[in-house]
């Protein structure tokens, strides 16, 4: 269809005759848009009079006429075919802007704009001079990405490939350097746009009018082998597909069917690709069926196989055997009418549906490499949207659903010699620096944006060209970080590490001082200091030390990591758990039970409670009341078997000057190491009265028992501990 229209556009344009042209546009236009039509290609006359495209030196009235041709049978509006006639008033115009949202409305100025920023920039956005194939590819899935990113509205990216595909077709004009570069560019970036996209006629004839100026030889090779013309093949799948239709029809089978001749570069890439001769290929023709049910896919398979002889070896049946991906259809090769060969596919709706845009889609199946499932989601609603319109049948909302704005969280810039790079939306020159290179990060002092001067906090905007201003030496400001003036995580993470490696210690210290003063203002706590570095992110204490110095790790969140390891309070005790007499008394040991007086007590040896622990106490069978930390574990287990032997508990006047407690010391093992340990003690005027070391694998693990008058004393000398050469951990048990 898209070929006929262009032929005949073609020739009108060079007869000049609005009418006649407006005639062979789609049957959709109304009155109003057919004078639209005919005022906007009176103006692209009158404007391009002897104009000539400075790449390929075509007339720019024939180009504007043949491109929108393709852009009406589309149906993507008039407002589309319209800014197609003008894409190029820009180039004639100052006041182009004004002019077409007056003469015509601000959706065509709008359309308009776009397609001229991607003009611009596809000309200044260059693969060709990449180094690799593997760079030159990649770079071309960036532009791919860039063009869908930087539009408002996707028509815009349609109206672009139908300026190609007739650039395309004019290109034997050309000269040779010219051709290659223009067709290297298609194959690389528009043809694969279009396939995304779903627009089959313009992706195959790009594709084929691409393998026609690279590679002419075995094009007319592939175009000897097929010995008919594409219009004969066309008109021999539309035989067959009415011939499908009837048999459908009579068989009660609600049903649709479509063909299509398979084109000549993807005849050459699939024998390329499996090493086949032409005369195993079976598919050179293909013709798919579309029904309700599983059901009816067998029915109608069985159907085809009567009409027409099978070709030995050539079904598969990937509706009870589906592939990896889920794609589920069947496929068979019958020898058709005329003894020429047909491969026919036959699927539900509902399994066409999950081949066109779910993830068997057809597109990431041919390009294959490695998928991207949030972009392919995006695609995804693109493809349905170009598919629904045709079915739409108030159309006054069509405008609106054309625009998009799914690509919004990424934005694309170009370096000055035309490489494209994708960055996070809001990001600024600083991101575009690292993304660049990791020196010319550090070394980031300004940048120009479209040659201007602009300060390094300025958001890039899709399609602008930087260049960044450097300094010989030097480094990354913290400044950056703070001001939120980074958003990429490559540039973010350089930065981080860059100021790391400065002052280290320093910064180390400063951090370790932080966490001590931290830890203070939580004297009843004493936290497992390998769980809390774990519990905020950090391998070891002074990775910890490093983020609190730099400032990437805040103290509120500190106080919050430091107070969940706070112990759970004493359960609840109910009246008939104690004993109430009159008045409370002390021990011996000068510990207050709630209601009785001058009861024997015992500080447990499990949990070793000191002032100012949480205690409650456990009466015991003959060895009067036990003392615990109220987040013993022993305590836990006696009380789950006798609840009712619980008994509230509380420090009263300390007649004993010292409690026993335990610390835990876990290091590196090395010589002088229990000598070092031991002074601290020393200097703290702690008494050690028991000590335990075990060494394994180059570790020591050492317990003490020292005696303190107050828990919270140790948590300086822990502090001491852990400044000593090879220390991992020091806490109290």
């Amino acid at each position: 269809m898209v070929s006929v229209v262009r032929s005949v556009a073609d020739t009108l344009a060079g007869a000049a005759d609005p009418q006649r042209w407006l005639e062979h546009l789609s049957a959709s236009q109304n009155d109003a848009d057919r004078v639209t039509l005919s005022r906007a290609f009176t103006a692209a006359r009158e404007l391009y009079a002897d104009k000539r495209l400075a790449q390929t030196g075509e007339d720019v009235f024939s180009h504007a006429v043949s491109a929108a041709a393709i852009v009406a049978d589309l149906d993507l509006l008039t407002d589309a075919v319209v800014a197609t006639l003008l894409f190029a008033v820009p180039d004639y115009r100052e006041d182009w802007h004004d002019w077409l949202a007056s003469a015509f409305n601000p959706t065509v100025a709008m359309l308009v704009d776009g397609v001229n920023r991607v003009r611009r920039l596809t000309e200044i956005a260059r693969i060709d001079k990449l180094d690799t194939p593997e760079e030159r590819a990649r770079q071309a899935e960036t532009m791919r990405k860039m063009l869908l990113a930087m539009v408002a509205d996707i028509r815009v990216v349609l109206i672009k490939l139908a300026w190609r595909t007739q650039t395309m077709h004019y290109l034997t004009e050309c000269p040779e350097p010219v051709r290659r570069a223009i067709a290297q560019e298609t194959m690389d970036v528009f043809a694969p746009l279009a396939n995304r996209l779903g627009v089959w006629q313009i992706k195959w004839e790009l594709e084929d009018l691409g393998f026609r100026h690279l590679e002419p030889d075995n094009y007319k090779k592939i175009a000897k082998l097929l010995d008919e013309r594409r219009l004969e093949r066309i008109d021999y799948i539309a035989r067959v597909l009415d011939t499908l239709r009837g048999e459908l029809r009579s068989a009660g089978i609600n049903g649709e069917v479509a063909g299509r001749p398979k084109h000549i570069y993807s005849i050459w890439k699939k024998m390329r690709k499996k090493n086949l001769d032409f005369s195993e290929l079976y598919d050179i023709r293909a013709v798919r069926v579309l029904v309700d049910s599983v059901k009816d896919c067998y029915t109608v398979l069985g159907l085809i196989h009567s009409m027409w002889q099978p070709v030995p070896g050539e079904f598969d049946d990937y509706i009870s055997h589906p592939k990896s991906n889920d794609y589920r259809s069947l496929h068979t090769a019958v020898i058709g009418p005329e003894d020429r060969v047909i491969e026919v596919q036959i699927r539900t709706f509902d399994m066409h549906e999950h081949a066109e845009f779910g993830v068997a889609a057809h597109w990431r199946y041919k390009e294959g490499g490695k998928g991207d499932a949030a972009y392919e989601e995006k695609i995804s609603w693109l493809r349905q949207l170009l598919d629904w319109r045709e079915e739409v049948s108030d159309r006054s909302g069509l405008t609106d659903a054309f625009k998009t704005e799914l690509f919004a969280d990424t934005i694309y810039v170009l370096t000055p010699n035309g490489r494209v790079l994708a960055l996070p939306s809001g990001a600024t020159a600083i991101d575009f620096a690292y993304a660049i290179h990791t020196d010319l990060g550090h070394r980031c002092r300004g940048a120009k944006v479209e040659g201007q001067i602009v300060p390094l906090s300025t958001p890039l905007q899709n399609g602008q060209r930087v260049e960044i201003l450097a300094a010989k030496e030097g480094g990354p400001s913290v400044n950056w970080l703070h001001e939120g003036w980074v958003k990429s995580h490559r540039a973010i993470s350089k930065i981080r590490q860059h100021i790391r490696m400065q002052n280290a210690d320093a910064v180390r210290e400063s951090g370790r001082q932080l966490f001590e003063k931290e830890l203070a203002r939580h004297p009843n706590l004493q936290p497992n200091l390998g769980s809390l570095a774990e519990k905020l992110g950090f391998a070891r204490m002074d990775d910890l030390y490093g983020a609190l110095g730099h400032g990437e790790l805040s103290l509120r969140s500190l106080a919050q990591a430091i107070e969940s390891f706070a112990p759970p309070p004493p359960p609840d005790l109910a009246p008939e758990d104690v004993v109430k007499r009159s008045k409370g008394g002390h021990n011996a040991g000068g510990i207050l039970i709630e209601g009785i007086d001058n009861l024997m007590t015992q500080l447990a040896r499990c949990c070793k409670p000191a002032p100012p622990d949480a205690v409650v106490g456990f009466v015991t069978k003959g060895r009067g009341i036990s003392i615990h930390r109220a987040n013993c574990l022993t305590l836990k287990r006696l009380s789950a078997d006798a609840p009712e032997r619980l008994i509230a508990a509380d420090w009263g006047e300390q007649k004993a000057s010292v409690f026993p407690i335990d610390i835990e010391v876990i290091a590196h093992d090395r010589n002088g190491l229990l000598r070092d340990i031991s002074d601290v003690l020393s200097r703290e005027k702690l008494n050690v009265i028991a000590v335990n070391t075990l060494s394994k694998d180059l570790k020591a693990r050492m317990r003490f028992t020292v005696e303190v008058r107050q828990v919270n004393d140790i948590n300086r000398v822990l502090s001491h501990v852990l400044d000593l050469q090879g220390i991992l951990e020091a806490r109290r048990v």
